[in-house]
């Protein structure tokens, strides 16, 4: 692509920032470059400007103004993506030191296996009374949980897999129902947490992402506690 500068002008021309600004940025655009190209533009200009009809000095500086903003900008970008690059390794180099950890993600599900089954409760707040009800397939309860004075925070449980009479009940999938109270009123942001294990990592253009069988894909956020 060329260039014309207009010698004729009392003005820098505008091709000198159209150097600078009319492109697309993308992320391998270079600040350098941008500058050298700038600044070489105008060095043309002024040793072709008119003796009797020179460039104005205000419109130079007021040029070199913006091409500051625009290149501060651009350093900006490159900085942020760098930082989101390095935010991105350090996050995948956390995720997979959860490999073959247990964590507890927001779900109601409970797998009971080998007479054991673990979740939890989440609580926003801090409630006077939690009632938690594990129920079959069939949406029968077959255990409940009640605890007083629970404090804000996640708080893991394990089932051993008994009913209320003290029967083992089979493996298999049950589901968590948790409520929770304040001085007679019934809490909104009590929630039940599943268990799961984390069997791999993945890294793509939706972030970093731990791979846990029972219950799916989870990002770093969604964990509520390592067990």
């Amino acid at each position: 692509m060329s260039t014309t500068v207009d010698t004729s002008s009392t003005s820098p021309s505008a091709a000198l920032l159209n150097t600078v600004n009319s492109k697309p940025k993308v992320a391998t655009d270079s600040v350098k470059a941008d500058t050298d190209k700038f600044m070489t533009l105008l060095v043309t200009q002024l040793k072709n400007q008119d003796p009797l009809n020179p460039l104005d000095n205000a419109q130079i500086t007021s040029q070199l103004a913006q091409l500051s903003t625009v290149t501060g900008v651009n350093k900006l970008n490159t900085t942020l993506e760098s930082l989101k690059a390095s935010y991105q390794s350090s996050e995948s180099m956390a995720a997979t030191n959860l490999i073959n950890h247990g964590v507890l993600a927001k779900g109601n599900t409970l797998a009971l296996t080998g007479g054991k089954g673990i979740f939890g409760v989440n609580l926003a707040s801090p409630a006077d009374k939690v009632q938690v009800d594990l129920k079959n397939e069939s949406g029968k309860v077959v255990h409940s949980i009640s605890m007083q004075g629970v404090d804000a925070g996640t708080l893991p449980l394990v089932w051993d897999g008994k009913d209320a009479d003290g029967k083992v009940l089979p493996d298999g999938k049950y589901t968590v129902a948790v409520s929770a109270t304040l001085a007679g009123k019934e809490l909104k942001d009590a929630i039940p947490l599943t268990f799961g294990t984390v069997a791999s990592v993945s890294t793509g253009a939706g972030g970093v992402k731990m791979n846990v069988p029972t219950i799916g894909q989870l990002t770093m956020a969604d964990l509520y506690q390592v067990l």
